[in-house]
């Protein structure tokens, strides 16, 4: 039995019949949600076996079906491709005549407004880009997960109303954004979510190289903290040594990390960078201390070992001035760790 059913809902009379084109992670769960308002799913399309076991569980007794034969038997289609499939997806469909005049189509492209619908839209299709801000699992978990999860919402004025009742249905919060603006919301979204596995992923390794037993333990309460203070009060919420300008403890970071994990340094230098600059701009890093600790990150972009590896000539001082760049490592196989995975999340998070 779905968990996804409610017990009166076959009491309840659907409105709209559901299809889903692309069964990843986030298509069966927005048409569970969609059920779940009394519209009825009809059929799902889905090309891996993943996709299929994924639509079986979350749709049961919904026949998968090819993707034109989806639009033929839905009021309403879900297209969720991943972002660079759409568009010759929606083309495709329109030049085969697959796409029905009335028929409501649905996106949900984190990257793409409406206008990637154009093709549908010509051949009398109503275009709408719902992209739920939401990371998905591919399990039933996400249906509840979407209360109160908000939706980049981009439709043509006529049918902004139908779109925002739509993501109400789902238990969403409706967030209008412009065509032209789909991009940098997108990269927004991909910066704070995707990014961040990536960052807490090499942690919680760089915890295990240290010794730690549970990292994840270990993690959850300060990254918590850091999540929460950073949605209240924004840069204010900036500590560690980089802010504080700490440039000796920076430095020991780098000649560390490149020891150990030197994958991460090109990420660490990067984030540090971005920080520095941020809290110079608010006034927490004192600008006496910006320049050693900004040579210190530059040292270590320039330079394979040069990273102001401490050598206990600091005479007491905080501000890291007496370190030794000794430059005894060379800058070989370093990749930018800051690049993380999009297959777990609704930022692109659609037929893997």
């Amino acid at each position: 039995m779905s968990t996804v059913h409610q017990p009166d809902l076959k009491d309840r009379p659907a409105r709209l019949t559901v299809g889903v084109v692309g069964a990843g992670r986030v298509g069966p769960a927005l048409a569970a949600s969609l059920q779940l308002a009394g519209h009825r799913p009809v059929a799902v399309s889905g090309v891996s076996d993943a996709s299929r076991r994924r639509a079986g569980a979350m749709l049961p007794d919904v026949p998968l079906v090819p993707p034109a034969e989806v639009l033929q038997r839905a009021d309403l289609v879900l297209l969720t491709v991943p972002d660079d499939a759409l568009p010759g997806l929606v083309a495709g469909l329109a030049e085969t005549g697959a796409v029905r005049p009335g028929q409501l189509l649905v996106h949900t492209s984190g990257r793409y407004g409406a206008r990637v619908l154009d093709p549908a839209l010509r051949a009398g299709a109503l275009p709408l880009a719902l992209h739920p801000a939401m990371t998905f699992t591919g399990t039933p978990v996400d249906v509840q997960r979407l209360a109160g999860c908000s939706f980049g919402v981009t439709a043509p004025e006529e049918l902004r109303l139908a779109a925002e009742a739509l993501v109400i249905e789902m238990g969403g919060e409706p967030e209008w954004i412009s065509e032209e603006n789909r991009p940098l919301y997108h990269a927004a979204l991909a910066l704070g979510a995707n990014h961040l596995v990536t960052l807490v992923a090499q942690s919680m390794e760089l915890l295990r190289t240290a010794g730690v037993t549970a990292p994840d333990r270990m993690l959850g309460p300060l990254l918590g903290a850091a999540l929460d203070n950073a949605l209240r009060s924004g840069d204010a919420a900036l500590t560690g040594p980089v802010a504080r300008g700490d440039a000796g403890t920076v430095a020991a970071h780098v000649t560390e990390l490149r020891r150990h994990a030197p994958q991460t340094v090109a990420g660490y230098l990067a984030m540090a960078r971005a920080t520095a600059d941020r809290a110079l701009a608010h006034g927490l890093l004192k600008p006496e201390l910006a320049e050693d600790l900004l040579g210190v990150l530059a040292d270590g972009s320039r330079t394979g070992g040069g990273t102001a590896e401490t050598d206990g000539r600091t005479d007491g001082r905080t501000d890291g001035t007496g370190t030794d760049d000794t430059g005894r490592t060379d800058d070989t196989g370093r990749t930018d760790g800051t690049e993380g995975t999009d297959g777990t999340t609704g930022t692109e998070g659609n037929d893997r």
